[in-house]
């Protein structure tokens, strides 16, 4: 298969994804496990890249993917707004790539191999 399973249905590996994106969104910066940020960086660039497009149909195809919840509340800004108005702005000129993975080193519990991933 062309995916990692992670361990869970894939009903559950969709929300893992959906959160995980939606957090990255709206922080551009989280720490998970290796396996999950390999996994999480192709829907983000995927995101990023109808974030781009700008139009209606990558808004509401995006809007069905990403969670809708509060990124900037002084601005009253959810995670979708920001895609559209502040992070795809960033990347016009960049023809993908628009993610970077830091190694951190094992977890303390288990050992599993931590990293950052974050906006470029």
């Amino acid at each position: 298969m062309g995916y990692r399973k992670l361990g869970r249905t894939s009903a559950q590996r969709k929300a893992l994804l959906r959160d995980l994106t939606t957090d990255l969104i709206i922080n551009e910066r989280i720490e998970t496990t290796e396996a999950r940020a390999k996994e999480l960086r192709s829907t983000v660039e995927k995101m990023i890249t109808l974030g781009k497009r700008g139009d209606l149909h990558a808004r509401r195809q995006a809007g069905a993917f990403i969670r809708s919840e509060v990124a900037n509340e002084e601005a009253g800004q959810d995670a979708l707004q920001k895609l559209f108005t502040d992070i795809a702005p960033r990347y016009e000129e960049r023809q993908g790539g628009y993610t970077r993975i830091l190694k951190v080193g094992p977890r303390r519990g288990d050992g599993a191999p931590m990293v950052i991933i974050e906006l470029v």
